[in-house]
C-alpha cells in the first residue's frame, strides 16, 4: 500500500479532540486516589491552565478561520466549524467532570485533612467580623467598580481575570450593570484566624459589595471570567522592529476577542444574557460553573509547609552517573561523551558548563540558543559574565516563544548590555533547537565542546520535565555545531552536516528515510522495529509513512504524551502500531527515536516532535547518541517506559485511552524507577568513593 491511500480522514484523529483527550488524562490523575491529595489538587489546577491556553490559542485560531470564511477540512475531515462544535461538546463534559472531582472528591478530602475552604453560607459571626476588618484594610482600597450606562460603555475585561457582575437598582423600573475585577495582586485564599479555614477573595468582596455602591441596591451578582483569543500573528516581514512589534502583540493578547465565558452556575439569567450580548459570546461558548471559577488557586495549598505530608516529597536531583568523581566539566567531557537524564540527574552540570566557560581563560567563545529560561536564570548571568570577561558570546534568543516573549525580551536586552551578540530569532521561523558550543584553546589546538538536549535551558522546569542532555567534544559534533551557529547568525547555503540533521531543511527528509529504511528491512524478512517517544504526533506525512511501514511488518511502539492524530490497530493499516501515553508526577518532555536498522541500531535525541511546525517552521536539531554504553542506557529507558503499568495508558482505535491491563505484570512506575536508579547509582559511589562534585540544585 503506497501513496495517498493512507490519507483517508478515517485514518486520522482530530488534533483538537486528541488534545482534549490528553487533558482528560491529566484530569484522571486528579481523580486517582493513589496520588497524594495535594498532588491531585495540582493536577486539577493544571487542567484549568491547560484549558485556558487551549481556548486562547487553538479555539481562538479556529474562530479566526470561521470568521475569515475558511472551510478547509483537517486531516480527520472536520471543517473549522465542525471542530468548534465537537470541542464545545467535549469541553463542557470535561468542565462538568472537573468540578464534580473538585466538589465531590477533592474538597471533602481536604476537609478530612483539616483544610477547610468555606463558602459564604458557612461563615460564622466572628468570621464575618474579622473579614469586615480585613476587607476595609486590604481589599477595599484596591477595588474599582465600573458601572455601565449611556455615558460609560461596557469596559474591556482583562483576559483570564476574575470578575463580579452586578445589577444595581437605580429606580424601581431601571437596573444598571456594573462589574468589579477581583484583584490578582491579592491572595485568592484568605486565612481565617478565628478557625483553621480559608475563604475565597471573591466571596469576601461579594459579601461587602454594597460598600462599593453606596445609596444603591445590589439586586443580583455573579462571578464570571472570560478567555480571549491570544493567537495573534506577528507579521515579521512587515515589522521594521521585531521587538517593538512583539511588545505590541503582548498588549493586544490581553484584549483579543472573547472566546469563552465562564460564569457561576447560580448566576441569574439576566446577568448571563447581559454578558453574552456585551461580549458577543455564543451560547455554546458559555460555561456554567458549579464552584469557584479558575481552580488554579488550589495549587497554592501545596506551598503551605504544614501540608507537605499531602504531596510527594521533593525530588532531589542526583549527580549524573557519568560525572561521579569529576571536578572539571571540560576534563570530564574530554574523557568521554556524557549522557544526562533530567530531572533524576541534576541539571547543575549544564549550568556549570556555561559558568565554568565564562571564567576559563582558555575559552574563546560561547554560542547558545535560548528558547525558554527561568526568571532568575543562572545561565543568563553566566553568559553576561562571559561577555564582561572578554569572551565572544553569541546568543540566539527566540523572542517569539509563545507566552515567554516578555521574559525573553528582558533577558535579550540585558545580554546585549553586557556585550553579548544577540540574535533575535529568524524571520518566519522559531529557533527551538537546544545547543551550546564552547570554543576552547588547548595545548593541541582549538577544541569545541558541545551540549545538546531535548529540553530548554531552564533551571526551574529542569526539575519538573523529563529530558535528555548530551555532552561531547568529538570533532564531528563540534564541526556541526559551528556550522549550525554560522547558518543561524549569517546567510549562505545550508551547511552539510556530519552527524546532525536540522529543520526546516533536512529533518523531515531524514525521519522519512529512517522510517522507510525499517520498511525495507521488514520486506527483506529482517527484524524491523521503531520506538519513538515525543510530546505530540500529528504530521500527516510522518503518520502515512508509519502506516506504510506497519503494513510492511515493522513493529512500531509510540510513546506520545499529548496529541496523537495516528490511529493504532486499524486492520490492514496500523495493525503493528501501538500508542501509549504516560502522564505522571513529572512532565514527559524528552524526544527519543530508536530504529533497529536490521541489527545496526541507531538512537537519536531531538528537540523536535513529529509535528508540521517542528519539521517545517522551526529550527530544530536531531543528533545521534553513539557508543555501546549510552545506547544501551537509552534502550533501557525506552524499555522501562514501554513496561510502565502505573501511569501509562494505551490508545484505542477511537482515540480514547485505557489503563494498562496489569494482570500478570509487575507494578512499575517508570518515573519512580528512574529516580530510584539515580539515587542508587549515587549511593553506591558514595560508599566506594568521595562525595560528588556537582551538587544538585537547591
Amino acid at each position: 500500500m503506497e501513496g495517498n491511500v493512507f490519507y483517508k480522514p478515517e485514518y486520522f484523529i482530530s488534533r483538537e479532540l486528541s488534545w482534549l483527550e490528553f487533558n482528560q488524562r491529566v484530569l484522571e490523575e486528579a481523580k486517582d486516589t493513589k496520588n497524594p491529595l495535594l498532588e491531585r489538587a495540582k493536577f486539577l489546577a493544571i487542567v484549568t491552565s491547560n484549558l485556558d491556553e487551549f481556548f486562547m490559542v487553538r479555539v481562538g485560531s479556529l474562530k479566526d478561520q470561521v470568521e475569515a470564511g475558511y472551510t478547509k477540512e483537517d486531516a480527520a475531515g472536520l471543517s473549522p466549524k465542525q471542530q468548534l462544535k465537537r470541542i464545545s461538546q467535549r469541553a463542557h463534559l470535561m468542565a462538568e467532570e472537573q468540578y464534580n472531582t473538585y466538589s465531590r472528591s477533592i474538597l471533602p478530602q481536604l476537609k478530612k485533612e483539616g483544610i477547610l475552604i468555606l463558602p459564604k453560607r458557612q461563615l460564622k459571626k466572628e468570621d464575618l467580623q474579622y473579614l469586615e476588618g480585613y476587607y476595609k484594610t486590604n481589599i477595599y482600597p484596591v477595588l474599582t467598580p465600573m458601572a455601565v450606562d449611556p455615558g460609560r460603555p461596557f469596559p474591556l475585561i482583562l483576559n483570564r481575570s476574575l470578575n463580579i457582575a452586578v445589577f444595581l437598582e437605580r429606580t424601581k423600573e431601571e437596573q444598571i450593570f456594573a462589574t468589579v475585577q477581583v484583584p490578582s495582586v491579592l491572595p485568592r485564599l484568605i486565612s481565617l484566624p478565628t478557625r483553621d479555614a480559608f475563604v475565597l477573595l471573591e466571596d469576601v468582596i461579594t459579601i461587602f459589595l454594597d460598600t462599593l455602591f453606596p445609596k444603591q441596591t445590589v439586586t443580583a451578582s455573579a462571578c464570571y471570567r472570560i478567555t480571549r483569543n491570544a493567537d495573534l500573528t506577528i507579521q515579521e516581514e512587515e515589522a521594521q522592529d521585531l521587538l517593538e512589534e512583539i511588545e505590541k502583540s503582548l498588549k493586544r493578547r490581553r484584549w483579543g476577542q472573547a472566546v469563552r465565558l465562564e460564569i457561576a452556575s447560580d448566576a441569574p439569567a439576566e446577568i448571563v444574557s447581559y454578558l453574552q450580548d456585551a461580549l458577543e459570546i455564543a451560547e455554546r461558548d458559555v460555561y456554567s460553573i458549579p464552584g469557584p471559577l479558575d481552580l488554579g488557586f488550589i495549587s497554592k495549598l501545596a506551598k503551605l509547609e504544614k501540608f507537605s505530608h499531602l504531596q510527594y516529597a521533593p525530588l532531589r536531583p542526583c549527580t549524573p552517573r557519568d560525572l561521579l568523581g569529576e571536578d572539571d566539566i571540560f576534563a570530564a567531557i574530554a574523557k568521554k561523551d556524557i549522557l544526562l537524564h533530567h530531572p533524576y540527574e541534576s541539571f547543575a552540570p549544564v549550568v556549570q558548563f556555561v559558568e565554568q566557560a565564562a571564567c576559563d581563560e582558555n575559552v574563546l567563545a560561547i554560542k547558545q540558543t535560548l528558547y525558554r529560561v527561568s526568571g532568575q536564570s543562572p545561565i543568563i548571568r553566566a553568559l553576561a559574565k562571559a561577555a564582561e570577561n572578554g569572551k565572544q558570546v553569541t546568543v540566539l534568543v527566540e523572542v517569539k516563544a509563545r507566552f515567554d516573549e516578555e521574559n525573553n525580551i528582558h533577558w535579550a536586552k540585558r545580554l546585549e548590555q553586557a556585550g553579548c551578540h544577540v540574535i533575535y530569532g529568524l524571520v518566519g521561523l522559531k529557533t527551538h533547537c537546544k545547543i551550546t558550543l564552547v570554543v576552547r584553546s588547548e595545548e593541541d589546538g582549538i577544541k569545541r565542546y558541545v551540549h545538546m538536549g531535548t529540553g530548554n535551558y531552564n533551571d526551574v522546569t529542569a526539575r519538573l520535565y523529563t529530558d535528555m542532555g548530551f555532552f561531547t567534544c568529538k570533532e564531528a559534533y563540534g564541526a556541526d555545531a559551528s556550522a549550525l551557529f554560522n547558518s543561524l547568525s549569517g546567510y549562505g547555503d545550508p551547511p552539510e552536516f556530519f552527524k546532525v540533521a536540522t529543520a526546516p531543511l533536512g529533518l523531515r527528509k531524514r525521519f522519512l528515510a529512517l522510517i522507510h529504511r525499517e520498511k525495507e528491512h521488514a520486506l527483506k524478512g529482517q527484524d524491523a522495529f521503531i520506538v519513538a517517544k515525543m510530546n505530540s504526533l500529528l504530521d500527516a506525512e510522518i503518520i502515512a509513512a508509519l502506516y506504510d511501514a506497519s503494513c510492511a511488518g515493522v513493529r512500531i511502539e509510540l510513546i506520545v504524551r499529548g496529541i496523537c492524530c495516528l490511529k493504532p490497530g486499524i486492520p490492514g493499516v496500523s495493525d503493528n502500531i501501538r500508542v501509549r501515553s504516560i502522564v505522571g508526577w513529572l512532565l514527559e518532555h524528552s524526544r527519543i527515536y530508536y530504529f533497529s536498522n536490521g541489527g545496526h541500531e541507531e538512537i537519536y535525541l531531538s528537540s523536535a516532535d513529529w509535528m508540521p511546525r517542528n519539521l517545517d517552521r522551526r529550527v530544530e536539531l536531531l543528533f545521534p547518541v553513539e557508543g555501546a554504553v549510552h545506547m544501551a542506557r537509552l534502550k533501557k529507558i525506552l524499555e522501562v517506559l514501554l513496561t510502565d503499568t502505573q501511569k501509562a495508558r494505551i490508545m484505542n482505535q477511537e482515540g480514547g485511552y485505557e489503563k494498562v491491563d496489569r494482570r500478570g505484570k509487575p507494578a512499575l512506575n517508570a518515573q519512580e524507577y528512574f529516580y530510584a536508579l539515580a539515587v542508587e547509582e549515587e549511593r553506591k559511589y558514595h560508599v566506594e568513593n568521595k562525595p560528588p562534585v556537582f551538587q544538585p540544585m537547591k
